[in-house]
């Protein structure tokens, strides 16, 4: 579904992505580990199009499309979507609103708010006195209505309390469909730090990304085993592409 061959990327004139190559197929959900400041973030965001990210080489293809310098809306109807580590607060924007502009299918975002509980927020300004539980719920049941085929997700439990945790971790196991065995179409990247989304939604193919490049892709829970062992300077010796 998502092909990047040797992808270099700058950012404000520095390089920061330096020939990334990954291949995530139909119904598979990858994870990626690193430091922070090893150019995760710049991945997600130059995947999803976003200005200041430059494609100084490289090619990235989505559903068989070249999407290397797509506009990002073209990206999102394509099937792209993205759950940020911190979202930004949309004053004046209510969440009822913006999920009726992301659903597919009319009235698909209330429904949804109304079975995680969150309808009392509908008539709320997007992620405005949202607490990091809140925001992450909004953000993703804006995905959810979108029902994108891939999905890019950075740190979903970054700033989720345990109990909150395991609500986010369900929704995003229906998001990447891990509550179906066979026949999975939806497809995602997950960065996490923490690990702790593992627990709840299960990834196919874990990788390393240190200073830009990518050092280590295998077994998602070995890594992060190896990681909390031995920390990531035995990804430099492993280098297990």
């Amino acid at each position: 579904m998502l092909h990047i061959e040797d992808l270099w990327v700058e950012v404000h004139g520095k390089e920061v992505l330096k020939g990334i190559n990954m291949h995530i197929d139909k119904g598979e959900t990858h994870c990626l580990f690193g430091k922070n400041g090893s150019g995760k973030t710049t991945l997600l965001m130059t995947i999803m199009g976003f200005l200041g990210y430059k494609v100084k080489y490289g090619k990235m293809t989505f559903k068989g499309e070249d999407i290397t310098y797509m506009p990002t809306n073209e990206r999102a109807r394509l099937g792209l979507g993205i759950s940020f580590q911190r979202p930004p607060t949309l004053k004046g924007v209510k969440l009822r609103d913006m999920l009726r502009l992301c659903e597919k299918t009319e009235n698909d975002g209330q429904r949804l708010a109304i079975e995680y509980g969150f309808d009392h927020f509908l008539e709320r300004d997007v992620n405005l006195g949202f607490s990091g539980g809140e925001i992450k719920k909004s953000e993703l049941l804006q995905l959810m209505a979108q029902q994108p085929d891939f999905t890019l997700l950075d740190e979903p439990e970054s700033g989720v309390d345990i109990e909150n945790l395991h609500v986010i971790g369900g929704i995003i196991k229906k998001l990447l469909q891990k509550d179906i065995h066979r026949n999975r179409q939806k497809s995602g990247l997950v960065i996490t730090h923490t690990g702790f989304i593992l627990n709840y939604v299960s990834a196919d193919k874990g990788h390393v990304m240190l200073n830009g490049r990518m050092m280590c892709a295998g077994n998602p829970v070995d890594i992060f085993e190896g990681i909390q062992k031995y920390g990531y300077e035995e990804c430099t010796k492993c280098q297990k592409i």
